[in-house]
């Protein structure tokens, strides 16, 4: 049975809130950081507006809504920056380390990720490690933390908690929907966030040390069946 190890991307592999940032700071000098703050936080309702809504107009509505937001005027065609610069957003240090060393192992990697095809497939080229499967918001209609990406993932490959691992930087996006799904789960938390530890199954401050902490995961998850949600065995 192949072993599974699935990542979010944009947080985890690579450097969103610098990808963002920049973007905006192209448009506003000096206010990249402070504007990322107000994004980070609309960027989700736009998501869970409309769930099909491509993530190309996510990212744009995003930006119009940011700038209207800090009284900010805004040309048209700017609110595009995002979807344009997204493929050059710059791969974490740890990344393809981490990932090497997981298919060195043994270890299939997926991406499970809020983006479209065509922009996913450009960020995959940065990445520098071959990738076996990826789960976009396009192929499912929705966006997490909902549950589609994983459901749909674990339908396809025969993913179970047995050969199924998740690794993620986002609490919200990606923690929260794996524990319901009773998926074994490692919090990558690069930024100190204040939420439950609880949440996962292992907490790292980065990707460095991740391959004996998802085989460590894994193994519990083998021994113990007793976690909670519908991929559970």
């Amino acid at each position: 049975m192949p072993r599974w190890a699935t990542f979010d991307c944009f947080g985890t592999l690579v450097d969103w809130r610098h990808g963002i940032a920049t973007g905006i700071e192209l448009l506003y000098p000096g206010r990249g950081a402070e504007l990322l703050e107000v994004y980070n936080r609309i960027e989700p309702q736009v998501q869970a507006e409309v769930p099909v809504r491509r993530y190309r107009e996510v990212l744009a509505e995003s930006v119009r809504r940011t700038a209207a937001e800090a009284g900010l005027d805004l040309v048209a065609d700017d609110a595009s920056v995002l979807g344009t610069g997204l493929p050059y957003w710059p791969v974490f240090p740890d990344t393809r380390a981490a990932l090497t060393g997981l298919r060195e192992a043994g270890w299939r990697l997926a991406l499970l990720t809020n983006c479209d095809r065509d922009l996913i497939g450009e960020t995959q080229r940065r990445l520098g490690v071959p990738i076996d499967a990826v789960v976009t918001a396009e192929d499912v209609g929705s966006y997490k933390p909902g549950h589609a990406h994983f459901e749909r993932f674990a339908a396809s490959f025969g993913a179970t908690r047995e050969n199924w691992v998740h690794v993620a930087q986002s609490h919200f996006h990606d923690m929260v929907p794996a524990r319901a799904l009773g998926i074994p789960r490692v919090w990558i938390n690069r930024h100190a966030e204040p939420h439950d530890p609880a949440v996962a199954d292992a907490v790292l401050p980065g990707l460095a040390g991740l391959v004996p902490v998802v085989e460590q995961v894994h193994a519990a998850a083998q021994e113990d069946g007793r976690t909670p949600g519908h991929l559970s065995r």
